[in-house]
């Protein structure tokens, strides 16, 4: 038997695989979330939109794959009028919302937090959870219409991806998963994860060819290991604390504490990872995503330190400042509103730069296409005019980090 033969003909029956890859300059990035945070500022926060318009061109064309880069053609102009128009559609929701609240005596002008009587305390408590039930369809609807906004303006090689419409299918099945999930003490949290991103990952197009999201939902429960046993200390201390071993329970509930914070981004890091590999394009271009929980928790902790020592050194500067003779009120007041804008633009860019950057690289740099060839074949989708920008989710401030 010829093995050198047999060695070669597996190798060449294995699929190819084509590596993604993330190269941004993170001092351009700097200054790009800086000087745009300022116009932001200046503007009284209408230069958000191109903000993050600018910041998404230059993430995308700072991402390849098999040497093509992504394109981000959204505009802010865009996002500014579905914004306005969100806020008209939001306000007559609302205002007919709390007519009928107050038809029926729930309004929040007739409830105070401040009550001592049982039967108001009870009345407020109703009042309020009515309202973030209210809103609560309305954050469904934002997510996936931000999804499918940001899919429709991002192309790969001159293909455009799409998304269909769904987004009031994926509201109704986000309610009965989410309450599911609280009805079982999040025993059922696989569940809602899982069933929610093949809703959405269903409906989505590169070019003429859909996704597919294979895999099962009982597979994730491997993710929630850390959450688990980061869930059964804190129990632990709290029984602790009961007995009277305040000192043992505190040291306790830190670990708990710090281990549930680990358990939530391994659930994130492996389900991502999971649904990821499990996702076809077409019938045959496949995915593997194989990022690393370690990787994504240092670059937390490498933010919050750097993060931590420039906010030090920046208040001892601006106390020393401030104590070297400053006696005028007004000059005070000023220097201390500039000092606090000077802070939001310095931490808005070094969160981009420290955290959400190095995040969104990693995810790319550790993703890759099985059998790329297939993706030569597809041709372009027909564009869907009828997608608006993310004006709902521009409104209730639910854009996310860029």
């Amino acid at each position: 038997m010829d093995i050198s033969r047999m060695d070669t003909h597996h190798l060449a029956s294995e699929p190819k695989s084509v590596a993604a890859r993330q190269e941004p300059d993170s001092l351009s990035l700097f200054f790009l979330v800086f000087k745009t945070g300022l116009l932001t500022i200046l503007t009284l926060g209408i230069y958000r939109f191109w903000q993050t318009t600018r910041i998404r061109q230059y993430l995308w064309a700072s991402t390849s794959a098999n040497d093509s880069a992504l394109e981000y053609t959204g505009t802010g102009l865009e996002k500014f009028i579905g914004f306005l128009i969100a806020l008209v559609i939001l306000a007559l929701y609302l205002g007919v919302f709390q007519m009928l609240l107050f038809y029926f005596g729930l309004s929040m002008f007739n409830v105070s937090s401040s009550a001592t009587n049982p039967t108001e305390q009870a009345r407020y408590l109703v009042v309020v959870y009515i309202h973030i039930l209210a809103v609560l369809p309305l954050l469904f609807y934002a997510s996936y219409q931000k999804r499918r906004y940001m899919m429709s303006r991002t192309r790969w090689c001159g293909i455009r991806f799409s998304m269909e419409k769904g987004a009031w299918g994926y509201v109704i099945r986000a309610i009965g998963y989410r309450l599911l999930t609280v009805v079982t003490l999040g025993a059922l949290a696989p569940l809602a994860t899982f069933k929610l991103e093949q809703y959405m990952a269903e409906r989505s197009y590169y070019g003429d060819a859909r996704i597919k999201q294979g895999g099962s939902w009982p597979r994730l429960y491997s993710s929630l290991t850390h959450l688990f046993i980061g869930i059964v200390i804190l129990l632990v201390c709290l029984g602790i604390f009961t007995w009277g071993y305040n000192g043992l329970a505190t040291a306790l509930l830190c670990v708990g504490g710090v281990w549930v914070a680990i358990g939530v981004v391994y659930y994130q890091v492996k389900s991502f990872a999971y649904m990821t590999s499990h996702k076809t394009l077409g019938e045959e271009v496949s995915f593997k995503a194989e990022p690393r929980t370690g990787a994504i928790i240092r670059i937390y902790f490498i933010a919050a330190v750097g993060m931590g020592v420039m906010s030090l050194f920046i208040i001892s500067v601006m106390t020393a400042i401030f104590d070297f003779g400053i006696s005028s009120v007004t000059v005070g007041f000023i220097g201390a509103a500039l000092s606090y804008i000077f802070l939001f633009l310095l931490f808005q860019a070094m969160k981009m730069v420290m955290i959400t950057q190095p995040i969104l690289g990693h995810y790319v740099q550790t993703f890759s296409i099985i059998n790329p060839e297939p993706l030569h074949q597809i041709q372009q989708r027909q564009a869907d005019d009828a997608v608006g920008a993310e004006g709902v989710a521009d409104a209730l401030d639910v854009a996310g980090a860029f």
